[in-house]
């Protein structure tokens, strides 16, 4: 059965942070992940995680200013010295928060020169922390027109020419169903390379119910490749969270 996670970022919002983890562990799920926990002290995520058993899946670059700012460097040519100064604070938090994965973004750019600074950024990073995962994710251009990783395949070659034993994919479902139509046929390409999966309702983002994925299919599918990763919940709920959890009856949680 799929190990669930659930992304505090969107998930449990009448809650403030911190209070969040417990309560996604009341709601039955495993794992947390958290895109952008540097609003709070480090130490204090850490330790509410801990108590409430709860390990920490994934974190994102880049801080600080994600409300209406930039979203990621790593493709940016111009941007190598802000990246690698955001990466460095990651890794501060990472130190402390443990996190499986965590998640580089690409932010706005395009043309041969972003993808260039994107692959020698990642070669940075993957470099300078050998021993953390890290992963890139795909984001539809409706989500977030400009963004330079908008399509599964170009992220697939970009992971061929990086090649670095660290560096996966974060192949989240509702992104491949909204870009490319065909979640199926995209798992089949991307499970070999991925090493964290997200999941919601297409095409409102919402609980993974009804909608364009059969998402009870698609864990069955998971499984049955013997898919180890998380399956992390990173969708808008539709009212309150707790009352829209019932997507995962049955399903492992």
């Amino acid at each position: 059965m799929p190990r669930f996670c659930a992304n505090l970022t969107f998930l449990f919002t009448e809650l403030p942070l911190l209070r969040r983890i417990a309560a996604a562990r009341a709601a039955g799920f495993e794992a947390v992940e958290i895109l952008f926990p540097y609003d709070e002290p480090a130490a204090a995520i850490a330790e509410e995680a801990r108590l409430a058993g709860m390990p920490i899946a994934l974190i994102n670059t880049p801080p600080p200013n994600w409300t209406g700012g930039d979203r990621g460097f790593a493709a940016v040519p111009g941007g190598e010295e802000r990246f690698r100064k955001d990466f460095e604070r990651v890794l501060r938090f990472a130190k402390v928060l443990g996190p499986t994965h965590i998640h580089i973004m690409a932010g706005r750019a395009h043309g041969p020169e972003a993808r260039a600074t994107y692959v020698r950024n990642l070669r940075w990073a993957a470099e300078r922390a050998p021993k953390q995962s890290l992963t890139i994710e795909p984001i539809n251009p409706d989500d977030m027109s400009g963004y330079f990783l908008a399509d599964f395949p170009t992220a697939l070659d970009i992971l061929h020419e990086v090649d670095a034993p660290n560096l996966s994919l974060q192949f989240d479902a509702y992104h491949a169903q909204q870009i490319h139509g065909d979640v199926a046929e995209m798992w089949e390409m991307c499970a070999p390379h991925t090493s964290h999966i997200q999941v919601a309702g297409v095409p409102d983002r919402n609980e993974p119910i009804a909608g364009e994925i059969d998402y009870p299919a698609f864990f069955e599918r998971l499984d049955k490749g013997g898919y180890k990763g998380w399956v992390s919940a990173e969708y808008q709920p539709l009212g309150n969270t707790f009352d829209g959890l019932n997507w995962m009856v049955g399903q492992g949680s």
